[in-house]
C-alpha cells in the first residue's frame, strides 16, 4: 500500500482569520441526526463544529422533544430535520449520521443529503442505511468527485463491505481501499491507527500514528464529524481541500487526546467533551 504517516498539523496555518474576515468565511455547517433516545451524538457533533471554528452551526434534529437537550448550547442554530430545511439552509457542509437512527424519515433525509450540492460527511447510521440500500449507494457513488467523506468505524466498514468487522482489522489498508473503490468517497476508516484515503490515485493513504485507547467511547466518533465539518467549511474560503481537511480533523482529534493525557487527563475516563475543548486550544496555539 502507498501510505504515509499523517503529518498535517501544518494545515493549521491557513485558518489564520484575517482581520476583515467574517462569519461566512469560515462556513456553514448542517448537522441532521438526533433521533429520539440520540440526541447527545448531534449535540456533540454541533459542539465540536463550533468549537473548531465554523462561521455557523445549525441542527436538524428527528426528534422535536430535542429541543431542550440542545438549547444548552445556545449558539446552536437549531431546527426540525426535513427536506425544506436542507434547501433553505443552503449548507456550505452537510453532515449526516450523528444519533440518525434507521426510521424511513432517515432514509429520507440521507436521500435528500446525497443529493445535496454541499460538501456531504456520512457517519454512523448513514453509512448502516446506505449499506443495506443499492439506490442510496448508487447516489453516493455518483456524487462529485471528492465532495463526499464517509467515517465508517469497522463495524460500519464491515456492513458496506458485506464482511465482517474481524476481516476488516485483519487487512485494514485493503479494506479502506474496497472502501473508496465501492463509494467514490474520500474514506476514515477509524480504529487503532486511523486510515484515510482519498479516490485520487495519486494522494497516498495517509496513517495516523497519535492517539491512544482511552479514545475508544462512545461520542469520539461524533466530535470526529463535527471536526472534519469545521475543517471543511472554513476550507472553502481558506484554500483546504476536503482530504486535507479530513486529514486534518483526525489528527487534530487524536492529539488533542495525546495533549490531554499528558496534563494527567485519561485515559481512562477521557470524555469527548473534554476533547472538543482541547482541540480548540491547538487550533489556536501559535
Amino acid at each position: 500500500m502507498n501510505s504515509q504517516e499523517l503529518n498535517s498539523l501544518h494545515l493549521l496555518s491557513r485558518l489564520i482569520r484575517q482581520a476583515h474576515e467574517h462569519k461566512g468565511h469560515a462556513g456553514k455547517v448542517l448537522i441532521i441526526g438526533g433521533a429520539p433516545g440520540m440526541a447527545g451524538s448531534i449535540l456533540l457533533s454541533g459542539r465540536a463544529a463550533l468549537h473548531a471554528g465554523a462561521g455557523w452551526v445549525m441542527i436538524g434534529f428527528l426528534d422535536e422533544r430535542a429541543m431542550a437537550v440542545l438549547s444548552d448550547q445556545p449558539e446552536l442554530m437549531l431546527s426540525h430535520a426535513s427536506r425544506e430545511m436542507i434547501e433553505q439552509a443552503q449548507p456550505d457542509v452537510l453532515a449526516i449520521g450523528p444519533g440518525l437512527g434507521q426510521s424511513k424519515k432517515a432514509r429520507d433525509l440521507l436521500s435528500d443529503a446525497l443529493q445535496s450540492s454541499a460538501l456531504l460527511i456520512i457517519d454512523a447510521d448513514g453509512l448502516n442505511l446506505i449499506a443495506g440500500d443499492l439506490e442510496l449507494m448508487t447516489r453516493l457513488k455518483n456524487r462529485p468527485s471528492l465532495s463526499t467523506v464517509i467515517t465508517p468505524h469497522p463495524g460500519e466498514a464491515a456492513k458496506l463491505l458485506n464482511t465482517t468487522p474481524e476481516q476488516i482489522q485483519i487487512d485494514r489498508p485493503v479494506a479502506i481501499g474496497q472502501l473508496v473503490a465501492l463509494t467514490g468517497a474520500i474514506v476514515v476508516l477509524k480504529g487503532q491507527h486511523t486510515l484515510i484515503k482519498s479516490p485520487q490515485l495519486s494522494e497516498a493513504t495517509q496513517v495516523c500514528l497519535k492517539g491512544h485507547p482511552g479514545m475508544g467511547v462512545a461520542g469520539m466518533g461524533d466530535v470526529l464529524t463535527g471536526v472534519i465539518a469545521a475543517i471543511m467549511s472554513q476550507g472553502i474560503k481558506h484554500h483546504i481541500n476536503p482530504f486535507e481537511a479530513s486529514c486534518l480533523a483526525v489528527e487534530l482529534h487524536a492529539a488533542a487526546a495525546d495533549s490531554l493525557f499528558n496534563q494527567g487527563v485519561g485515559p481512562i475516563g477521557l470524555t469527548p467533551s473534554e476533547v472538543i475543548k482541547e482541540i480548540r486550544n491547538l487550533i489556536n496555539i501559535k
